[in-house]
């Protein structure tokens, strides 16, 4: 009983190190490239965003968005398709919406 215990301890703790994380009930790992890869292709494919001015990064599945959008709608838009990725636990979206010229 207390190796079935321990063995459990350490796949966690090995998760969690590795910034993996589990996608929602489906208890099916996703990683954190995996998680980048599809947002930034999930962008590129959205043709209301600029995808090349937006960075991705993401951590221990939490999203970060940084970078410059045209407008705000664009900058919810860009959150919007991030949240909608399987595995993100969250996202930071810290967009700068561009000065009107």
């Amino acid at each position: 009983m207390k190796i079935a215990k321990l063995i459990a301890a350490s796949t966690v703790t090995l998760a969690l190190m590795t910034g993996t994380v589990f996608a929602g009930d489906t208890k099916e790992k996703v990683d954190d490239a995996w998680i980048t890869t599809k947002v930034k292709a999930d962008l590129t494919k959205d043709k209301t965003t600029k995808a090349h001015d937006i960075h991705v990064n993401t951590k221990s599945g939490v999203v970060v968005l940084t970078g410059t959008v045209a407008s705000a709608a664009e900058k919810e838009k860009a959150e919007a398709n991030a949240k909608s990725v399987k595995g993100v636990v969250n996202v930071e979206n810290q967009l700068r919406v561009a000065a009107a010229e």
